[in-house]
């Protein structure tokens, strides 16, 4: 990937785009192309289809998806399914037909088996079950990625993939009911400590084990790999440390400052029991995580207070 390269970043809007934004920006990119949803619907692909041809980016990033955490997805495992395949297929499929040369795909770990070996390797994936409360979501994921893997074989296009762990940071989504288990966890223990309320309900056990990755380190590993000039098809990214989700709690509590107990619903599901990425393949390669969760921790909560008092905090999926 050149500095002078005309990269289009799909979803530069969300968490994941925005951070890849500013990482294009930081490192001298300076011909970045984006298109809100309204300009460009990515479930039309006759629209997809005439913006890859007006264009013509070189290089493609597709960061775009609906995304939930286990409330929403369990809820509507179709619609998840439905609206990703079609994001995933129209940007990807696309963007060969109009002779892009370059395109990284934005998966998930969820793709993997819900009893994957731990850590998970990349290839663990179609070897077993899925997490039934994200199957929707991680099916399509797994669309996008093989269809990359098959142009890349056919076509002799170098479209690739990186697999997140669970990613956190600056323009989360921090709706209650439908987010993901960080962001509500900060809006949850911030309104307790704000509001003085002396309980907060937290879904399940604790007991799952997660790894989590800062955006902005995810970032830096799709900059990254779009240097290599060979890059693996299918990468994992994460941090290679794990916490439970019960300890995770504590520390978003401590952050915060606030004082409120814990009161664990286990009538709610858990998901997953443990999901940690093996990430030797993506270190082997030279890169490796920053941002340690603690100081990660502390960032996102002043980010999320500094855009609640600005009036610009996502409080809702809709």
């Amino acid at each position: 990937m050149n500095k002078t390269d005309k990269i289009y970043v799909a979803g530069h809007r969300g968490m994941v785009g925005s951070a890849i934004c500013r990482a294009l920006a930081k490192n001298g990119y300076g011909n970045v192309v984006t298109r809100t949803h309204r300009e460009l619907d990515l479930l039309d692909p006759l629209s997809v289809r005439e913006f890859y041809a007006d264009e013509k980016p070189d290089v493609a990033v597709i960061a775009a998806a609906r995304v939930g955490g286990i409330g929403a997805n369990s809820a509507a495992n179709a619609q998840f399914l439905y609206e990703n395949e079609l994001i995933a297929l129209n940007t990807v499929w696309g963007a060969a037909e109009a002779g892009v040369k370059r395109l990284l795909f934005l998966g998930s770990t969820c793709i993997y088996p819900r009893m994957a070996p731990q850590p998970i390797p990349e290839s663990a994936m179609l070897t077993g079950p899925l997490e039934k409360t994200n199957e929707g979501y991680a099916l399509a994921k797994i669309s996008g990625l093989k269809l990359c893997e098959f142009l890349r074989r056919e076509r002799g296009l170098v479209y690739h993939s990186l697999m997140p762990t669970n990613l956190y940071g600056p323009g989360d989504n921090y709706d209650i009911v439908h987010g993901h288990v960080l962001p509500t966890l900060i809006r949850k223990f911030e309104t307790a400590r704000v509001n003085g309320e002396p309980l907060v309900h937290l879904w399940g056990s604790g007991s799952p084990l997660r790894e989590f990755l800062h955006v902005d380190d995810l970032a830096a590993a799709c900059l990254f790999v779009l240097g290599l000039e060979n890059p693996p098809d299918l990468v994992n990214v994460g941090s290679g440390r794990e916490v439970t989700i019960r300890q995770l709690a504590e520390m978003v509590r401590e952050v915060t400052g606030c004082k409120a107990q814990i009161d664990w619903d286990r009538s709610k599901p858990d998901g997953t029991p443990r999901k940690l990425c093996d990430t030797r393949l993506i270190r082997s390669l030279g890169w490796e995580p920053k941002i340690r969760l603690e100081e990660g921790l502390r960032r996102t909560v002043d980010e999320y207070r500094a855009e609640v008092a600005g009036g610009t905090a996502r409080l809702s999926c809709g």
